[in-house]
């Protein structure tokens, strides 16, 4: 165990979300504009927002909306529990993957996610869990051992975005809907424990 273990293992914090308001999110955090194209009304709130989203001709913009409205860490837990749903969609190859960010989310030391960070980033193919694993490593402080700079707020969510996604495009057509329904309600909790 290195001195800046104990940095990340705090109580998970009350709150899930990054702010309560859609708005003041969207004009916080680069990158949402440009994949979330239906914007938050003034008087919505992020679930109600969420709600609008999923009954849209495009809901899989609500699984975009979630990655970045959670609070990185929040995410990351929503986006491994994603992916631990399709767990007969990801290969083989992937499972030591997720062991690793299992193993990180019930324990999230530094040392646990740099490790993380430097297998997704050497990984060969850049499957579902890895680019969970790249979000793990930009979630919290900085990336790597020798780089204290904390990552940009868009690269996890953008990370965590990609991995549902690319998960969900793995299933047949007809199963997606219902993929993406599950995954929204989990996602809900986190808009309710705000």
């Amino acid at each position: 165990m290195t001195a800046g273990d104990d940095l990340e293992k705090t109580r998970p914090p009350r709150r899930t979300l990054r702010t309560e308001s859609p708005v003041e999110l969207f004009s916080q955090v680069e990158r949402l504009p440009e994949l979330v194209k239906p914007r938050p009304r003034a008087d919505e709130n992020g679930l109600q927002f969420l709600y609008r989203l999923r009954g849209s001709t495009t809901p899989e913009e609500a699984v975009t909306y979630v990655a970045f409205a959670a609070l990185p860490i929040s995410a990351v837990g929503w986006g491994y529990e994603c992916l631990r749903m399709m767990a007969e969609h990801l290969d083989a190859s992937e499972r030591p993957m997720m062991h690793l960010i299992s193993d990180w989310l019930n324990d999230p030391t530094t040392s646990r996610r740099h490790v993380i960070m430097r297998q997704a980033l050497w990984a060969p193919v850049r499957n579902p869990s890895v680019l969970l694993g790249l979000a793990v490593g930009w979630a919290a402080g900085g990336p790597a051992p020798n780089d204290p700079e904390p990552s940009p707020p868009h690269k996890a969510p953008v990370a965590i975005n990609s991995a549902v996604l690319s998960c969900l495009a793995r299933t047949q057509l007809r199963q997606r809907p219902v993929y993406l329904a599950r995954f929204l309600d989990m996602a809900e909790a986190l808009f309710r424990a705000y």
